[in-house]
C-alpha cells in the first residue's frame, strides 16, 4: 500500500493521515459552533408549523415563476425581437 501511494506522488501524509486532519478540522469547527451568536440562533430555531411550510412553499414557487417568466421574455426578445442588437454579445454566432 505504501509503495502503491508513492508511486502516485502523494508526499509525507498517508491517505488515513489527510483524512483523519480532514476530520479533525470539521470536528473542531463544530465544537466551535455551541458558543457565540450561532448557538442563539440555533436554540431559538423550530420546526415550522403546517401553515408555515405551506405558505414558504407559495412565496418560493411564485418567485421560481417569476424568475422563470423573465428569463423566458428575455430569451424570446433575443431570438426574435432583437437579434441584431444581441448579436454583439454573442460574437456573430
Amino acid at each position: 500500500m505504501s509503495s502503491e501511494s508513492k508511486s502516485n506522488g502523494e508526499q509525507g501524509t498517508s491517505f488515513e493521515g489527510r483524512v483523519q486532519a480532514w476530520q479533525d478540522n470539521i470536528e473542531s469547527g463544530v465544537r466551535g459552533l455551541g458558543k457565540g451568536s450561532w448557538a442563539r440562533i440555533l436554540k431559538m430555531a423550530r420546526k415550522p408549523t403546517s401553515l408555515e411550510f405551506k405558505q414558504t412553499c407559495i412565496v418560493c414557487g411564485i418567485g421560481m415563476f417569476v424568475l422563470g417568466f423573465i428569463g423566458f421574455v428575455l430569451l424570446v426578445l433575443m431570438d426574435n425581437v432583437l437579434p441584431s442588437f444581441f448579436d454583439w454579445l454573442t460574437g456573430g454566432y
